[in-house]
């Protein structure tokens, strides 16, 4: 196996990642080199569409980050072509059935396990024919996380969790927060005791959790309550933040320096 995070994962670590949105090369460089060495590549609400993503794993990749795509559906398509071009760590977005999610893992197995369509010889993924092994080993390279982000999904956690071919359920507070009609309230009532489901749920069916930061927990809390793959920042953000409090030393600074000048004498 060479998926780095799936291993990890495996061996029981807590992976944090990085959201990268602004779909630049040289942003997801940069966030590698201060030292997220997992992105999550957003091709769902970032700017970039999917063939542009794509292309950002091999940015990641050669900062000696490792890259997860989301995708922007679930679609047959969508998944053939993010695999087929190198992709080995995919979250789908808002799967809310057992059903959709069957049809996702049929998507991206190989047969006899699904019905992936089969270019290997010719594809990045099997480094254009080099890597012999790729179709046979696709499948424990393959680190697959679907979305559980409404409140329809949430009493299917168990069952999405244990298809083969699910490694992680990951949840979506935002979206959730929506479906239940308190769309960014992340400390309401009513979403803490979905969230609190999805967790009973996981840890007694022994189902993968993964999450993003926030909802008034921090890392290590949301470790405790058993999510194993948590994403914090967003470059977005880190840009803007930045550039606001550049903005704020800048303004305090020239405003300390004018009440330091003397004014001028009158005559």
């Amino acid at each position: 196996m060479t998926n780095a995070i799936k291993k990890r994962l495996q061996a029981g670590e807590t992976v944090t990642a990085c959201w990268i949105d602004t779909g630049s090369p040289e942003v997801a460089e940069i966030v590698v080199n201060a030292g997220w060495d997992v992105v999550v590549i957003d091709c769902e609400h970032g700017a970039a569409p999917l063939e542009e993503g794509l292309g950002l794993i091999r940015a990641v990749q050669a900062a000696g980050g490792e890259a997860i795509l989301r995708v922007p559906d679930g679609n047959d398509t969508t998944l053939k072509r993010a695999l087929d071009r190198g992709a080995r760590s995919i979250i789908v977005p808002m799967v809310n059935t057992v059903e959709h999610a069957k049809a996702i893992v049929h998507s991206c197995l190989y047969p006899p396990l699904g019905g992936r369509g089969y270019a290997a010889p010719i594809v990045r993924a099997s480094h254009y024919g080099r890597w012999a092994e790729y179709a046979r080993t696709a499948h424990d390279d393959l680190l697959l996380m679907v979305q559980c982000e409404h409140i329809d999904a949430v009493p299917h956690v168990a069952q999405i969790g244990a298809l083969p071919g699910i490694d992680m359920v990951f949840v979506g507070p935002n979206d959730l927060s929506g479906s239940i009609g308190i769309l960014e309230q992340l400390e309401h009532p009513d979403l803490l005791k979905a969230k609190e489901q999805i967790e009973v749920t996981a840890r007694n069916s022994n189902v993968k959790l993964g999450t993003i930061l926030g909802g008034g927990r921090n890392y290590t809390q949301l470790r405790d309550a058993g999510y194993q793959f948590i994403v914090g920042p967003c470059d977005v953000g880190l840009v803007y933040a930045a550039a606001r409090q550049a903005r704020e030393d800048m303004l305090s600074d020239l405003h300390a320096a004018a009440e330091v000048v003397p004014q001028a004498r009158s005559y």
